[in-house]
């Protein structure tokens, strides 16, 4: 028999989850995913991560919905600057908007590291931190290797050449030290992100920025030096945080990940409806550029994304043949990589501009040297302050490594048809024609690429010229200079879409190319199908091989060397 108590008590439970107060949580402990990885494997393997458009649109919705009260955040490290500057805003917007803001950490950094993660924590309303931790504010660091010291003694002679002198991936084999324009570079990068983030801490904690210099230089600081400083409001363990919560906003209160308040309460919008909407095409292109289709960068489970030129030229194609798409969003996080796969990339913008489309780039954390390529045809170029962008240059070569095989007691047998059957081998010194033909070839690729800036951003040869020459900038420098034209993230980038395409600002957003995991498995149809795409793990052509053995940038020439992401 029913207990009709049993089922007062079902209904009231039910009412309440509709009824009662959110505080909607967020933890980044295992980072946020940019985009759903398109191999399997990978996407099987951060299932369980959150995503940036589910945060970014829960906090956008969460803005006007009045049971939303607070939310709170798990701060952690593992998020680039870029990323973290998002959220900055998003979290910002979430603020004017009346909702109460609590970011807490176990620790900011431990024993340093920790000024990135410090600095998303200060756009809260308040922020908390466990009695053992600390404030790893201690500034921002770029370290780069020399390895020129390292390939003599092993009898390894590099064989480089570059345009011009601040693309730095020569560097890295060649030099023993700092080049001038390559220390140049990189001290302003440094100078341009410790503003950027001096700044804001300084505007979140309403502290003079002198204040904020001074306290990076004695950092990391001790919990108990840390709410001393006003750089945290309370000392406390996670139950306090959320205890204090409660008390403010009752017990009834529920709490519900960020990730799920969106993707419930923007289940309406997802489903089919009627009539033909007109919508804004999202295109992601993350990792490596490299020939064939987007996947993992490498053979390896945690290589990375990868851009394949195929995949993202099909999602242009079927973007600009569908009618119900106006605009197109370009969302680009890479390093660069094959000059070949940048170009043919930039030619999908280009023609879909041409077809009526207006394209709006919005930049990552990086988005450099084929990265740069690859966006600047667009009407628009987004990025926040501390993208980490530019690099229009390219470098290219070899290393002979004779004189390692000598000392190890190798020899090494050829016979070859053809001058330059050899031009790609180890063991073999370029020959006048061979450097002929390198320099060639980076004469015609920094020509191609300064000349696509040039007419995409509507400046002179020459004062691309002057910009380039291979150096990296923040986004803020590339906006003073022309090669960025806004500073914002992606919803910035979505609302100049609808705009210029005369859209409704809740206009939907459709995600480019969607394949089904059946279209990912079927043989293809034609050449034009997108299951056509096969994958390809590296861009160097003929020096495929040789780059992995020597470990450069697997992607290919117009790559930005070493790991640029800013924590």
């Amino acid at each position: 028999m029913v207990d009709p108590g049993n089922v007062v008590n079902v209904i009231k439970q039910a009412r309440d989850r509709r009824t009662a107060p959110l505080i909607l949580e967020l933890d980044l402990t295992e980072g946020i995913v940019e985009v759903a990885p398109s191999d399997p494997i990978s996407a099987i393997l951060s299932m369980r991560r959150t995503s940036l458009r589910d945060v970014l649109d829960g906090l956008r919705r969460a803005r006007s919905d009045t049971r939303v009260r607070a939310l709170v955040v798990k701060v952690s490290g593992g998020i680039g600057l870029a990323l973290v500057q998002e959220l900055r805003e998003a979290v910002q917007a979430l603020r004017d908007a009346g909702k109460h803001t609590v970011a807490w950490a176990e620790t900011f950094g431990e024993g340093g590291h920790g000024t990135v993660p410090f600095y998303l924590a200060t756009v809260f309303d308040k922020v908390y931190l466990q009695p053992t931790g600390q404030v790893g504010l201690t500034g921002i660091a770029i370290e780069e290797p020399f390895l020129a010291g390292a390939l003599e003694k092993a009898g390894v002679q590099p064989r480089f050449a570059k345009r011009h002198e601040y693309k730095t991936m020569a560097n890295t084999f060649m030099e023993k030290a700092y080049t001038p324009e390559h220390e140049e570079s990189s001290r302003r990068l440094v100078d341009s992100l410790g503003e950027q983030i001096t700044a804001g801490i300084a505007a979140g904690r309403g502290l003079p920025e002198d204040k904020v210099r001074e306290l990076t230089d004695r950092g990391p600081l001790l919990a108990d030096e840390a709410l001393e400083e006003n750089l945290v409001d309370r000392l406390g363990y996670r139950d306090e945080v959320y205890a204090d919560l409660r008390a403010e906003f009752g017990e009834e209160a529920q709490l519900r990940y960020v990730a799920r308040y969106n993707r419930a309460h923007g289940l309406a919008s997802r489903l089919p409806q009627p009539g033909r909407q007109d919508a804004v095409a999202l295109i992601n292109g993350h990792g490596p550029i490299r020939l064939g289709r987007s996947g993992r960068g490498g053979p390896l489970p945690n290589s990375g994304p990868a851009m394949g030129s195929d995949t993202i030229g099909a999602a242009f194609r079927a973007a600009v043949k569908d009618d119900r798409i106006k605009a197109i969003v370009f969302r680009v996080n890479s390093p660069g990589g094959s000059a070949v796969a940048s170009d043919a990339i930039w030619r999908e913008v280009v023609l879909a501009r041409r077809a009526g489309k207006p394209v709006i780039v919005s930049m990552g954390n990086v988005a450099a040297s084929g990265g740069y390529y690859v966006a600047a045809a667009a009407d628009t170029i987004v990025a926040q302050p501390g993208t980490l962008t530019g690099s229009i240059g390219v470098a290219t070569g070899k290393a002979l490594v004779n004189g390692l095989l000598d000392r190890i007691g190798i020899g090494l047998g050829s016979v070859a048809v053809g001058e330059h059957s050899r031009m790609s081998s180890a063991t073999k010194d370029f020959s006048d024609s061979e450097w002929e033909r390198v320099n060639a070839s980076l004469d015609k690729i920094y020509d191609d690429f300064t000349s696509r800036v040039a007419e995409g951003r509507g400046l002179s040869r020459e004062r691309v010229h002057e910009v380039a020459r291979g150096r990296v900038w923040t986004g803020a420098d590339a906006k003073e200079r022309g090669l960025v034209d806004e500073l914002g993230g992606i919803d910035l980038a979505l609302d100049m879409a609808r705009k210029k395409s005369g859209l409704a600002a809740d206009a939907p957003i459709r995600v480019y190319p969607h394949t089904s995991p059946l279209e990912r498995l079927r043989p293809p149809e034609s050449s034009e199908d997108r299951a056509a795409a096969s994958a390809r793990f590296d861009a160097w052509g003929s020096l495929g091989g040789l780059a992995a053995r020597l470990g450069l940038p697997a992607a290919g020439p117009l790559t930005l060397p070493g790991t640029w992401e800013i924590r």
